[in-house]
């Protein structure tokens, strides 16, 4: 009995030690999964807690078109160049729950109110605007018996279904009911399109172009009426150029909105269809600063998703103001001085496939674009008379064969590869290479010593193909032919794309070219010597600038750059807001040659102006004689040149192109210049040399400039004054 009694006390020990380690073990899980619980919303809150926010922002948050002001550009000096003009403006908000007939009823009381312009009516529009006013006649359009046709088609889903039936009452509303609109009703349903134009919670513009002050009065009294919820009156802006150059680019009107072609990029930067974006140039480049910042508001809906309250979180801004490197007056008196250049030379000999000119200045020091000239002759269909229009895109996106003023890009190649030494003489004389004569223009017949100096600034063409024979490793034989390690085309190409000659210079502007790299010909070795002296590969006005911009700064190849500085937007009107960052300089390499070479490349291209034999000198006198500073340059003729411009029963006609590159002052260099005069002239004997004569005028005009700002302006006080587009 004791031992039944013992047993039975032991059974009992262990289901209480069983049931102890089960209630153990289930206080232990559930602390486990508490613990597990709290972590997860303490990463949840701590962690992942702003990211949460965000997205609810993000649904409850939204940018909404305030018509704030876009950003205004200005020259170097202050001038403006493109500002807003203020208007009014009429817009419509729709909702997610907005109805059609809601929409509809709105547009007929504003029509009441305003003139709406009936122009951009599409037959799509008509249609459905026929459809929404007559539902009824509408769905008879379409049979019983047809609908039920199509719905046998158990392919088609219902969305399907409905656009095969949509599709077949609109072919079929006649043009006698397209056309049965009064013009009050064509009134209604131009306003009843904008409004179905825009997008939920977005205001729309209604109207925006000639909006009296009537009409503007006569909205902004009914505002408040049920039956003009959405409509709002407020103030829009339209872009207006001071200048008529291109360069400065264009932006989308509200009906255009976002180009197709860059439609996903801007929707994915939180834009809308319809904001205005920058479509070229500047405009485009500088999108982002430009463009300011939309009004944030917080919508408050109700159960049925209505709005009943709109919160502002985050009011709208201007867009920065925008300082370019560009002075406008030089600018402009440049321009002037190539568009008579240009109408003087068509009207002159040889001139037919003459129709452009460029003239670009730097300041060698910052890359900044002082000026950047392009234009065109363009024959006035209607008047029969050549006309001047801007181009000035075409100094970085058209390219050309440039002449001997690369002349001392290859000398400096020469030392690099150790085809030439300082103070080297090479004897100059006509070479026959492969039966082939190439002589030098002023040495035609005899054998002329010539030193490095000279070379440049006597413009010698043999000095050039002995450097490039040399590089290729090949020694002159007369009469011989020329056999030549290839792997030179390369090496010479590399050494002006230290320049910038043959690759993108890195201005702050889309559409650049890099010029046209063509490829040699191994049977036809002769064309490395056409390289060597620029009568092969073909270059942009802007590089041939940046290249003599590095040679004027001692061999740093600096990135040219239109934007100088960022401001906020001005307070005034008429000082402008605190710099929020100045433009630096971007220095992209250093050229492989050192300061001892580049000072040598110097004063061959101050020879070219000063020394008698210069081929900078006419008539014995000199290019830049009587200047008030001093200068170096070199002279380009391309005569090798093949005509590919706009009139293409001309191609491949033979032209004379003329160049032209220099810096001033020789000693501390403040510009850079080149100017490019392509197809200058059908005749190869004596073409007319413009290239010379606005070299010389754009230094003089720049220092014009300089002296008298110096002379009548006191030095500017901060903040920096605003100043009036400048006036011929």
């Amino acid at each position: 009995m004791k031992k039944q009694v013992r047993k039975a006390d032991q059974a009992k020990i262990r289901q209480r030690k069983h049931i102890a380690f089960r209630m153990n073990f289930l206080f232990f899980s559930i602390f486990i999964l508490f613990s597990l619980l709290i972590l997860r919303l303490g990463y949840l809150q701590i962690v992942k807690g702003e990211d949460y926010t965000r997205l609810l922002e993000q649904k409850e948050e939204k940018a909404v078109n305030t018509n704030v002001a876009r950003g205004r550009i200005f020259d170097r000096t202050g001038r403006l160049l493109v500002g807003n003009d203020p208007k009014n403006a009429i817009t419509y908000t729709k909702t997610l729950s907005t109805t059609s007939q809601e929409m509809l009823d709105t547009a007929r009381e504003l029509a009441k109110m305003i003139d709406q312009n009936t122009k951009r009516i599409t037959l799509a529009d008509k249609r459905d605007f026929w459809i929404l006013l007559n539902s009824e006649k509408a769905i008879a359009k379409v049979s019983k018996k047809e609908e039920a046709a199509i719905r046998k088609d158990n392919s088609l889903a219902e969305k399907d279904v409905q656009r095969e039936l949509n599709r077949l009452t609109r072919e079929r509303i006649t043009e006698d009911e397209r056309n049965s609109f009064t013009k009050e009703e064509l009134e209604v349903l131009a306003i009843y399109r904008e409004m179905m134009s825009g997008y939920a919670d977005s205001p729309q513009i209604i109207k925006n172009e000639d909006v009296t002050d009537e009409e503007f009065a006569a909205v902004s009294e009914h505002l408040m009426e049920p039956l003009m919820t959405g409509v709002d009156t407020t103030t829009d802006w339209e872009r207006v150029k001071m200048s008529e150059s291109t360069i400065l680019g264009s932006t989308t009107s509200p009906i255009q909105g976002i180009p197709d072609s860059h439609l996903n990029y801007y929707l994915a930067r939180d834009y809308s269809r319809n904001d205005r974006v920058g479509r070229s140039y500047i405009e485009q480049y500088y999108e982002e600063l430009l463009k300011g910042q939309k009004t944030i508001v917080k919508n408050v809906r109700d159960r049925s998703g209505r709005i009943v309250e709109t919160k502002t979180v985050r009011e709208g801004e201007p867009g920065k103001d925008l300082m370019l490197s560009i002075d406008s007056e030089l600018q402009e008196g440049l321009e002037d001085l190539v568009s008579a250049k240009l109408l003087k030379l068509k009207a002159g000999p040889n001139s037919k496939l003459l129709d452009r000119a460029f003239l670009v200045m730097l300041d060698p020091n910052t890359g900044e674009v002082l000026s950047l000239v392009g234009k065109k002759i363009v024959k006035n269909e209607e008047t029969g008379k050549n006309e001047i229009r801007d181009f000035t895109f075409g100094t970085f996106s058209t390219a050309y064969e440039v002449g001997s003023v690369i002349k001392p890009a290859t000398l400096l190649a020469g030392y690099q590869y150790g085809a030439a030494r300082i103070n080297e003489t090479k004897i100059d004389e006509p070479l026959i290479v492969g039966n082939v004569p190439k002589s030098s223009l002023f040495n035609q017949y005899g054998r002329v010593a010539v030193n490095d100096i000279e070379a440049i600034g006597r413009s010698s063409n043999v000095y050039m193909f002995k450097i490039a024979m040399e590089i290729a490793n090949y020694s002159y034989v007369r009469n011989g032919r020329l056999r030549i390690d290839f792997g030179a085309f390369d090496k010479l190409r590399d050494s002006y794309a230290s320049f910038g000659l043959g690759t993108k210079t890195g201005i702050d502007l889309p559409g650049e070219v890099t010029g046209m790299s063509t490829e040699p010909n191994r049977k036809e070795p002769g064309k490395l010597l056409d390289l060597a002296i620029g009568q092969f590969d073909t270059y942009t006005p802007l590089q041939i600038a940046q290249f003599v911009a590095t040679i004027a700064n001692g061999g740093y190849r600096i990135a040219p750059k239109m934007l100088k500085q960022i401001h906020e937007p001005s307070s005034d009107g008429k000082t402008f807001g605190p710099l929020i960052q100045e433009n630096e300089t971007t220095v992209l390499n250093r050229i492989n040659n050192t300061d001892e070479e580049i000072e040598q490349v110097k004063r061959g291209m101050h020879y070219t102006y000063y020394d008698p034999r210069g081929t900078g000198r006419a008539d014995r006198k000199g290019l830049f004689d009587g200047a008030s500073y001093d200068a170096a340059g070199k002279t380009g003729t391309a005569q090798s040149g093949y005509y590919e411009g706009d009139d293409r029963s001309l191609w491949g006609t033979k032209t004379i192109t003329v160049t032209h590159v220099g810096f001033a002052p020789y000693k501390n260099p403040e510009i850079a210049f080149a100017v490019i005069v392509p197809h200058v002239s059908t005749q190869y004997k004596n073409p007319p040399h413009p290239n010379n004569e606005l070299a010389r005028s754009a230094a003089d005009l720049y220092f014009e400039l300089k002296g008298k700002r110096l002379k009548n302006e006191k030095a500017s006080a901060s903040p920096l004054p605003i100043k009036p587009a400048h006036k011929k």
